[in-house]
């Protein structure tokens, strides 16, 4: 009886410990990583900064200690600086020659105006580009996959079908910045009400993170009551 209820008590507590140390992890595992993957950005930006930067206007060469974030901040700085002389009449005039000039090299020119076209529907206000969650059949029908729109089908890849196609990317996991781009005929789509970040966080899951339903929130009580 006694060493039964010995061997009861030590598995009890084993399994509180054991229950203490994964409640440790998942407080201490998102702020860590979270953490780490900031500085590893900052650190990166602040070392591309500061190796482009002569020494006599470097700030790490007249500070006494190293500030993180330095080189971030000034790249944030020199874009708004950028941005405000582009807006007027001298930038654009800049701009136009330096567009005219990079439109006459051979090779040069379709990417420039490639990375053109896309900074400018990307960063569009009016821009539908990753602003909704769909579902298409692929890679197969009674298969579904979760998918971006990025736009509306045009120029030949429209005309050549009497479907209107709907521009989808297709992400991969866990790396959601590579995938597939498939046109897709706009009835064969199914769109989500789900957030852009609640289906990134899927995608990168691998499924794990499984955003709540609308239709789950719509029906549960706004104040359960507690059991007796």
């Amino acid at each position: 009886m006694t060493e039964g209820h010995g061997k009861g008590a030590g598995f009890s507590l084993w399994a509180r410990l054991r229950t203490y140390f994964f409640a440790g992890i998942l407080i201490t595992a998102p702020v860590s990583l979270t953490i780490y993957l900031a500085w590893l950005f900052i650190s990166f930006v602040d070392e591309r900064v500061f190796s482009l930067l002569p020494p006599e206007y470097n700030p790490e060469s007249y500070m006494p200690f190293f500030i993180p974030g330095l080189g971030l901040l000034v790249v944030l700085v020199g874009l708004t600086l950028i941005g405000a002389l582009t807006a007027g009449f001298l930038g654009r005039a800049a701009r136009q020659l330096i567009d005219g000039i990079l439109n006459r090299l051979p090779v040069i020119r379709s990417l420039y105006s490639a990375i053109t076209q896309i900074m400018e529907t990307v960063l569009a206000n009016k821009s539908s580009a990753f602003r909704e969650c769909v579902l298409i059949e692929y890679p197969r029908k009674g298969i579904w996959t979760l998918g971006f729109i990025t736009g509306t089908s045009k120029g030949e890849v429209q005309d050549v079908t009497s479907d209107l196609l709907v521009n989808v990317f297709v992400p991969t996991t866990p790396n959601p910045t590579s995938g597939f781009l498939l046109f897709v005929p706009d009835q064969d789509i199914i769109r989500l009400k789900m957030p852009i970040e609640d289906g990134l966080k899927l995608v990168i899951s691998g499924g794990i993170v499984t955003p709540p339903s609308p239709k789950a929130q719509l029906e549960a009580p706004a104040n359960p009551t507690p059991e007796a």
